[in-house]
């Protein structure tokens, strides 16, 4: 996760974003008939707030590792995430409504771009959390894996930058594993552990200001 690049900046933002559109479908959606988008509302109804630690990996599709990394990653409706990378190297992905910022602080560079064309080819109508999961994915349920209960959604819409998204919840109804194969067949495959509901964030906690010294690129950079 050194040296990012440009791609690597703008697929982390895909990622991130992908995620935060999935999970914001959930934050407002009422349970309806019983379906596997229903069941899916409901481990999700009445989340605000989310934070969990995360294992990250990237592969080719074809089982290669590309890239793999570890942190926290805090979540808070409407439309807004942090991800603290720890490992390999120190970075951080941030969205704190309107800007989504990207920091390396082994390079020294924060890159800052608007929220609405980071994550244009994200359906934004989750964002607000208004939408059912059921209006803009195909859910469906899918055969208890690794002592997870599993379900698979496939946006409805053309215009989002992966295929398919599953995610597994725990015996606890926690939301513990999560899928995505994007639209290069690469795979990103999310673990996460020792998560938290609707804990109360710092009010500072989803805002960044770059530190003296740090090269910013993009709005109000170069």
């Amino acid at each position: 996760m050194s040296n990012v690049t440009d791609m690597t900046k703008h697929r982390l933002g895909r990622l991130a974003g992908a995620m935060l559109m999935v999970l914001a479908g959930f934050l407002g959606a009422a349970a309806v008939s019983a379906s596997p988008a229903s069941d899916v509302e409901k481990y999700l109804n009445g989340l605000a707030s989310w934070s969990a630690d995360f294992e990250q990996t990237i592969d080719d599709g074809r089982g290669n590792v590309l890239r793999s990394a570890a942190g926290r990653l805090y979540l808070q409706r409407p439309g807004k995430f942090r991800w603290d990378y720890s490992q390999p190297s120190e970075q951080l992905v941030l969205a704190d409504g309107k800007q989504i910022w990207f920091y390396d602080k082994d390079l020294s560079q924060a890159n800052v771009r608007d929220m609405d064309t980071s994550l244009a080819s994200t359906p934004a109508s989750l964002l607000s959390g208004s939408a059912s999961v059921s209006a803009q994915f195909n859910v469906t349920s899918m055969p208890p894996s690794a002592g997870l209960q599993w379900f698979q959604l496939i946006p409805k819409h053309a215009d989002t930058d992966f295929q398919l998204v599953r995610i597994g919840f725990n015996k606890n109804g926690e939301l513990a594993s999560m899928f995505l194969a994007d639209k290069l067949n690469q795979i990103t495959q999310l673990t996460f552990s020792n998560s938290k509901r609707n804990d109360s964030f710092a009010p500072d906690l989803f805002s960044f200001v770059p530190p003296p010294g740090v090269d910013v690129i993009g709005r109000g950079g170069k």
